[in-house]
């Protein structure tokens, strides 16, 4: 077998670098300490910097990194950067790039991207400006830094995350034709927006084209970068097989490789610490729970939950909360149950009554108003979470046997009424639930099995999928994550599927829990980076060699 190419040098590039924002932050950060043991400070990555003026604990600037490059950069390259290191396991060279001075020339940016490679930017709006103005820049700055330091007997790869990105690594594919081109798409924008505007997606998938679709979704600026700079890179690359298929129908191609999302388990605490933290965060729930309600949740309650970002129908809040309307109506269910959706939405302030009672020693018998949220909003009464409830008549009385709690903010420790960061709260479930319509890969069901609590998810998520492909059938909750089958028209089933887990769950004692717990764990070890990396060495590979032809053919045109 033939040796896979290695690069002396990497870069990749993203919105989220030492910038959280979702789910890319993770499959950076958590990769990152991997890649910096096997190219120590020859891996970069390369961040907006949004930061600029304001703390970011995430970023720690050196102003001696690469001193006389960063001159060189802004003498010659009109390029402003910051060089530190991210603050995540591993520590790696991170460079902050201000894309502002770009916006000068974005019309003759976007002509050439319309010449060299056909980009359609005519129709942009939104985000696309400061996406693609940072894109450039990045672009720019892996020019600058190949030019001043490196040379044509290096093996470099650029590595670019999301339509957000496609500008700059096109901008290379031409003006740097020595460094290889790898582009990944965590989700094709084209899809998102398909299944976000309750249109079917999998049942007429092979029929939806996506030129036709971005059109009428008003959609065609970003799709025409991603699916541009999928055609045009040396490696196309995606995060599971189900959003391999979006890119063959959507995008007109496969992925060279699946690149699949691994994590690390270092923030997992173990022994004595992981109980300590599990029971803190149990009673911290427990006592929310029983001064906004006004009752007295024991510790057999079942504590499950939901998380994520707020997309109500693609994330499957919808049926989770169809699901737990239907429980409170089921004869089999054992425990009372605790349900929360921690999904950060258009909050306002921490809700001072409920701050008042958590600081009281008193115990209370009546509920508080509105007893389903721990934040007000600022659209009360437009929310879609606190409209389903409604709907569904769901009460929170003490005579139901299932609660429903919406912490509707980001879990980052300082949120007023939790005050616990979201990996200290969620080892206190007993169960969580992430039923996605919409879900590339799913990190959430990942970080839950990761802490021992067993999951519910579908397999509509990549996450879901892979369960399948390990355990060698659908999942069952026995394997420590239950995973649905979803399809455009089974909501009700969906729901039906889980309630009836839940209250399987409830049913049973604590040595088979227990069981459940521990595969839950094992399957989490399935998915460290260490057994994933694998596939972005393939990914090198596939570009090195690619640019390589690519290189050879531009010289005999010459």
């Amino acid at each position: 077998m033939e040796q896979l190419l290695t690069p002396d040098y990497i870069f990749e590039s993203s919105w989220e670098v030492c910038n959280k924002v979702g789910g890319i932050y993770t499959v950076l950060s958590t990769r990152a300490k991997t890649l910096q043991e096997a190219f120590e400070d020859k891996i970069f990555f390369i961040g907006p910097d949004v930061w600029s003026g304001k703390e970011n604990s995430l970023f720690v600037e050196d102003e001696k990194l690469f001193g006389d490059w960063k001159k060189h950069a802004k003498d010659t390259d009109k390029l402003n950067l910051r060089i530190g290191r991210w603050n995540v396991p591993g520590n790696p060279i991170a460079i902050l790039v201000d894309f502002a001075p770009f916006y000068g020339q974005k019309n003759e940016i976007y002509t050439q991207a319309w010449l060299d490679y056909q980009v359609d930017s005519l129709h942009a709006y939104g985000d696309y400006d400061e996406a693609s103005m940072f894109s450039y820049a990045a672009g720019k700055v892996v020019e600058s830094f190949y030019r001043f330091f490196l040379d044509a007997g290096k093996k470099v790869i650029y590595q670019a995350h999301e339509w957000m990105t496609g500008l700059g690594a096109l901008y290379i594919q031409k003006n740097v034709p020595e460094i290889a081109t790898i582009f990944t798409t965590h989700a094709t924008s084209i899809g998102r927006s398909i299944a976000g505007n309750n249109k079917p997606l999998y049942d007429y998938l092979f029929a939806y084209n996506g030129d036709q679709m971005a059109r009428e979704l008003n959609m065609e600026s970003k799709h025409s970068i991603e699916k541009q700079t999928a055609h045009h890179v040396d490696c196309f690359t995606t995060v599971s097989e189900i959003t391999n298929n979006e890119c063959k129908e959507l995008l007109d191609k496969p992925a060279d490789v699946v690149l699949m999302n691994g994590f690390e388990d270092d923030f997992v605490p173990q022994g004595r610490a992981f109980s300590a933290k599990r029971k803190k965060a149990r009673h911290v729930m427990l006592n929310l729970a029983n001064k906004l309600l006004g009752i007295s949740l024991g510790d057999d309650t079942l504590i499950i939950g939901t998380s994520g970002r707020y997309e109500f129908k693609n994330k499957g809040i919808n049926v989770y909360l169809e699901s737990l309307n239907r429980l409170t109506r089921d004869k089999n269910l054992k425990k009372n149950v605790l349900a929360f959706i921690n999904v950060p939405g258009w909050v306002g302030d921490a809700r001072q009554d409920l701050m008042e009672r958590l600081n009281s020693k008193e115990s209370f018998n009546t509920p508080l108003e509105v007893p389903f949220v721990t934040h007000w909003l600022h659209n009360m009464s437009h929310d879609q979470v606190l409209d389903m409830l409604k709907y569904l008549n769901m009460s929170n009385s003490e005579d139901s046997k299932v609660k429903v709690i919406f912490v509707p903010c980001y879990l980052d420790g300082k949120d007023g009424i939790l005050n616990m960061t979201y990996y200290d709260l969620v080892l206190g479930y007993d169960m969580s639930v992430y039923p996605s319509y919409y879900e590339p890969w799913g990190y959430t069901p990942l970080e839950s099995v990761a802490f021992r609590v067993p999951a519910i998810t579908s397999d509509l998520a990549g996450f879901g999928l892979w369960v399948n492909s390990v355990v060698g059938h659908n999942g069952e909750l026995a394997d420590g994550v239950k995973v649905i089958h979803r399809t455009d028209y089974n909501y009700s089933e969906v729901a039906d599927a889980i309630k009836d887990t839940i209250s399987e769950f409830s049913a049973l004692d604590k040595k088979q829990i227990e069981k459940i717990r521990k595969n839950a764990a094992s399957i989490a070890e399935k998915a460290l980076w260490k057994h994933f990396i694998k596939y972005y060495y393939e990914a090198y590979d596939i570009a090195l060699r690619n640019a390589s032809e690519r290189l050879k053919k531009l010289k005999e045109n010459l």
